[in-house]
């Protein structure tokens, strides 16, 4: 059966941080509405996690939530990927690759799931097959169309990233995107206050509800903050070799590689890790990066986050390593001023 109405929704969550962009691009070309479920509130939480078990991680409660949220909206084509490797021997974590099963099962109703695989260790499920599948239930075949869109789909996406590359917030370079523009801000003064680099899947951390918008709350504190999405591809995979590390996990750059770069960065001043609880990928790689930060004296702080994370605990943490690299920064830099002092009187006598 084919699907007439050209409507899709999208689950603000997981994926959504990493590819919109570019499905907004591919999708409204090819002459779909898109419909996003609303920012995540402690109803898409609630709802999420009433429909799995306990230990279900965080991510998932939230995805299940904006599910909910767009069918409660009325809308009735939901696109629910499965994303299971990204490239040779890169996958994701079990649950976002079958997470079309998961939502099949946990959300019942009258709605088509629109799912399509990606699956890049195996022939013929590269990204092209990948866009294919997500349309052919809507009647669109022509190779040729589909190509298109994939070329506006790529536009769209790469002027998002030079946009965050240069400082923009999500919202704005988002939002500059879709209608055409690209702004470019000028470079961040690293000079004033401190520079730290928030490490962290995409969705743990430009989610507002889900990180209690800890942007805005570093902002307030005087912090810099710099994160996976203003890097280039050829400095995250740079920052895989600097911690000697080998990639296996789909979303191991913006975390590995992203703490990678950011240790090597003299003007970071610290590290904050956010990690979701009981993730499995996570715990590993927060494991090598907290090992590694002794290697390049960086302090770092490791914050998880569930549904029942307190934001006081959590502002006060937050307040408390912020404090510290101030009076770090402050301590070094007076005693750098005081050698030079001392070094150019000696030089003068």
């Amino acid at each position: 059966m084919v699907i007439k109405e050209k409507v899709l929704g999208i689950p603000r969550a997981l994926t959504y941080y990493n590819y919109f962009p570019f499905l907004y691009g591919f999708f409204t070309k090819l002459g779909f509405e898109i419909i996003l479920s609303s920012p995540t509130t402690k109803k898409t939480l609630a709802e999420g996690a009433s429909l799995v078990v306990t230990e279900t991680c965080l991510p998932i409660k939230v995805y299940i939530g904006h599910v909910l949220n767009l069918l409660e909206k009325g809308v009735k084509n939901i696109f629910t990927p499965s994303i299971q490797s990204i490239a040779p021997k890169i996958y994701n974590c079990s649950k976002i690759r079958g997470l079309p099963d998961l939502i099949r099962n946990v959300v019942k109703g009258d709605y088509n799931l629109i799912e399509a695989t990606l699956d890049k260790s195996e022939k013929k499920l590269g990204l092209f097959e990948f866009l294919k599948q997500a349309v052919e239930p809507f009647g669109i075949t022509d190779e040729t169309q589909i190509r298109g869109a994939l070329r506006a789909g790529f536009i769209l996406h790469n002027n998002f990233k030079v946009m965050m590359q240069h400082n923009l917030t999500f919202d704005e370079a988002l939002k500059n995107a879709k209608e055409g523009r690209v702004v470019i801000n000028s470079a961040e003064n690293e000079e004033k206050g401190i520079n730290v680099a928030l490490i962290a899947h995409g969705y743990n951390i430009y989610d507002k509800r889900v990180c209690m918008d800890i942007f805005k709350k570093l902002k307030d504190l005087g912090v810099n903050v710099f994160s996976a999405l203003q890097l280039t591809d050829e400095e995250l995979k740079d920052g895989i070799n600097t911690l000697e590390t080998e990639m296996y996990w789909a979303n191991q750059l913006e975390m590995t590689g992203a703490a990678g770069h950011y240790f090597k960065k003299d003007s970071i001043d610290g590290i904050i890790t956010i990690t979701a609880f009981g993730c499995g990928p996570d715990s590993l790689m927060i494991e090598d990066i907290k090992r590694k930060a002794k290697n390049f004296n960086k302090p770092l702080l490791n914050l998880t986050i569930d549904e029942h994370t307190g934001e006081a605990g959590f502002v006060t943490r937050l307040e408390a390593f912020c404090d510290m690299l101030y009076r770090k920064k402050h301590t070094l830099s007076a005693k750098e001023k005081k050698e030079e002092l001392v070094y150019s009187s000696s030089v003068s006598s």
